[in-house]
């Protein structure tokens, strides 16, 4: 493991690249303790954990994937929910408005520049939105609990509006998404991983010690009486954290290897022998995306509801998709499939990939070339991608389950499985798969200038 390690700084594009990515995760880190101008983020935390309660909660769960930012009520509550809820957007109308579709497939660097100026106006939008309804909830806040906001923020008013109190904490946050939304943009360029998954992976990790701060209290080893937690059940959630990695682990990496064969051709003067390769199709095209993207989906209307309050319909509904409800957890299990089923769709070409076997004299063996092989890629990966999406529910919803069979604290269940362990996971095998990338492409370079293997 260390000569891994070593190998890898050895390197110094990969070097430079690691580097750049931990600078710009530690941004993210000091911006997720500077609170909002006129918040008292020490109240605001005792609130928060008055209003969460140790259930299942809605603001519970955005606060792990902001990394404890969203209780403190910093400039980067909102996280990168919104940029992700207007990437969904965008891919949406993509997907459903042909002229996009033929735009982005015969053009693609031009496409690709206005879909990215479209989702930032986009989440410029939806951090607007969100922002000033974080305003009034913490004025609601507030009224009930004097101290979490400055007075003379709130006392300054036009037409019965603290206008100032809601354009700082409009202003601050919206800028803090778009802070975001640009460190990841420069992760995914410059440094190693993918930026927007590498942000949500770090918060996560982020509320690590307040979950193992969670355990040790409700073992209540200071005591002899019986805490909320037994041993018993934490050897079972530890258990169970075990099988979700190794499951996590097995469906991104599992493939389908279909077999191929070359005919006979001519390269200038010469032939060719046939030979025999293979087509890996993955079992989960989309890796944890779909997780992500239903996740962040729930959240922002049920977000919203909550922020409204308990007696209006948005308010309402936020209470069915509450975090643990049935509710909750059967659109949970619906969002993951139709964005397996989506990403694959606008990801997987096997058009393509049937054109290019014809071009180079390769064919899957029993089926003729052009549109019956392409017919038979479809029919395929339509196949191992329902038994992909089916296992990715599985695994995202059954710490949930076993949470409310055995009344753990949603804190702790959380962390241990489900959403955040499926991040995670993903988000360490695509950034190790790069890295590994790296590591080869060098080697490569190496053999060919000194005659010797080199990056591993």
């Amino acid at each position: 493991m260390i000569e891994a390690i070593k190998r890898v700084f050895e390197i110094p594009e990969l070097k430079a690249k690691i580097y750049f990515t931990l600078l710009m995760v530690f941004v993210c880190r000091i911006g997720s303790y500077i609170p909002v101008p006129g918040i008292n983020a020490d109240v605001a935390i005792s609130l928060f954990r008055y209003a969460t309660g140790g259930g299942q909660n809605l603001f519970q769960l955005v606060d792990i994937f902001s990394g404890g930012a969203f209780a403190k009520m910093t400039v980067l509550a909102l996280g990168v929910m919104p940029y992700i809820t207007a990437t969904i957007v965008m891919q949406l109308l993509i997907a459903l408005v042909p002229s996009l579709q033929r735009e982005v497939r015969e053009s693609p660097d031009q496409g690709r520049r206005k879909l990215s100026k479209w989702t930032r106006m986009a989440t410029l939008f939806l951090s607007l939105i969100h922002s000033g309804l974080f305003a009034k909830y913490a004025i609601q806040m507030n009224f009930s609990s004097p101290g979490i906001v400055v007075s003379e923020l709130i006392d300054l008013k036009i037409f019965g509006i603290s206008w100032l109190f809601y354009l700082t904490v409009m202003v601050t946050m919206t800028a803090g998404t778009l802070l975001l939304m640009w460190i990841g943009e420069q992760i995914t360029e410059k440094g190693i991983g993918n930026g927007i998954s590498i942000i949500i992976a770090t918060g996560i990790i982020a509320s690590l010690p307040s979950t193992i701060g969670s355990i040790i209290k409700q073992l209540n080893l200071e005591s002899q009486e019986a805490g909320q937690l037994s041993f018993a059940t934490l050897i079972v959630l530890c258990a169970l954290f075990v099988l979700i990695t190794i499951g996590t682990i097995l469906i991104i990496q599992g493939q389908r290897r279909i077999p191929l064969q070359y005919a006979r051709r001519i390269v200038g003067r010469h032939e060719v022998q046939g030979g025999n390769s293979h087509i890996p199709l993955k079992i989960n095209y989309a890796g944890v995306i779909p997780v992500i993207f239903a996740s962040s989906l729930l959240m922002f209307p049920a977000t919203i509801g909550q922020f409204l309050g308990k007696n209006t319909w948005m308010g309402q509904v936020s209470n069915y998709l509450s975090p643990g409800s049935w509710v909750y957890v059967g659109f949970y299990v619906l969002l993951i499939l139709f964005f397996t089923y989506f990403w694959t769709a606008t990801q997987f070409k096997p058009d393509q990939i049937a054109s290019d076997m014809k071009k180079n004299g390769a064919f899957v063996p029993g089926i003729r070339q052009g549109k019956p092989t392409q017919d038979f890629l479809e029919s395929t990966m339509s196949k191992i991608t329902l038994a992909g999406a089916m296992f990715l529910a599985i695994i995202a919803i059954l710490p949930t389950l076993v949470g409310k069979l055995m009344g753990v604290d949603a804190n702790i269940s959380q962390f241990f499985g489900g959403t955040s362990l499926l991040i995670l996971v993903g988000v360490i095998l695509d950034t190790s798969k790069q890295i590994e990338s790296h590591l080869l492409m060098k080697r490569y370079d190496g053999f060919m200038t000194r005659g010797r293997l080199r990056g591993r």
